[in-house]
């Protein structure tokens, strides 16, 4: 009939319908917006609480040779690491080789037996001359090798500069036991000492004085530790030593 409406045919849908249940061209239904893979798997989370990592050792054991000064890095130490408590073991330069196996690391005069150690040169010592206060020595504010001959040369045991000055004068009483004994020596009136300066100042007297000795070999300080055993706490502790800051990295 002449403008009769026609309803939607086989296969259409009345325009402006409600599209739920549509299917696309593939013939295959929508995905939701918010669906996920099949095979997707939940994003792994670390787990509250986890250990970052070993705690911190309780003590740390520096040892020290006579004469080094470690007072800045300890401090610096105890700054940067309260939690664990710096303890520092006097050790002989004599006995300085086997005493790293009972310290953590060591303040030690080279030359020593590097052997499974690990070693960084710290600083030089100037070797100096330790003489009566009165001694007519003192009239120089630095002295050469020719200027001691004649003067008797006091060798203590525990000697660390091992220099041989020609034209100077063995003792005629045995070598004091150590560097102490013969700078006392030498404050009573008699002879001569070589030390590193570090020492001098450890054994100061007023009725001794000391001048640099030029020429003369340096004695030079080092750190220490056993290669195997390079715990965290060493390695601060080198850090410290090297002028790190606490926010470097190692």
């Amino acid at each position: 009939m002449a403008g009769a409406r026609r309803g939607p045919g086989p296969g259409r849908r009345p325009f402006g319908g409600p599209t739920k249940g549509r299917k696309p061209a593939s013939g295959k239904p929508a995905k939701p917006a918010n669906s996920k893979p099949a095979n997707s798997k939940p994003a792994v989370r670390p787990t509250a609480g986890a250990p970052a990592g070993p705690p911190p050792a309780e003590t740390f054991t520096l040892g020290a040779i006579p004469g080094a000064t470690p007072g800045k890095w300890i401090d610096i130490w105890n700054e940067r690491m309260p939690q664990t408590r710096l303890i520092l073991e006097p050790i002989e330069v004599a006995g300085q080789r086997a005493a790293i196996a009972d310290v953590d690391a060591a303040l030690v005069r080279l030359p020593i037996d590097s052997t499974g150690l690990h070693v960084i040169r710290l600083y030089d010592e100037v070797t100096v001359v330790v003489m009566p206060a009165d001694s007519h020595l003192t009239a120089a504010d630095e002295l050469d090798v020719a200027d001691l001959a004649g003067e008797v040369l006091i060798v203590p045991r525990d000697d660390v500069i091992g220099l041989a000055v020609p034209g100077t004068v063995a003792p005629d009483f045995a070598a004091p036991e150590t560097t102490e004994d013969a700078i006392a020596t030498v404050a009573a009136g008699v002879g001569i000492v070589l030390v590193p300066m570090s020492l001098a100042r450890l054994h100061h007297r007023k009725d001794a004085d000391h001048r640099p000795l030029r020429g003369a070999p340096v004695s030079t300080v080092a750190l220490a530790w056993d290669a195997e055993r390079t715990t965290p706490e060493v390695e601060t502790f080198v850090g410290i030593v090297r002028g790190r800051t606490g926010n470097s990295s190692r």
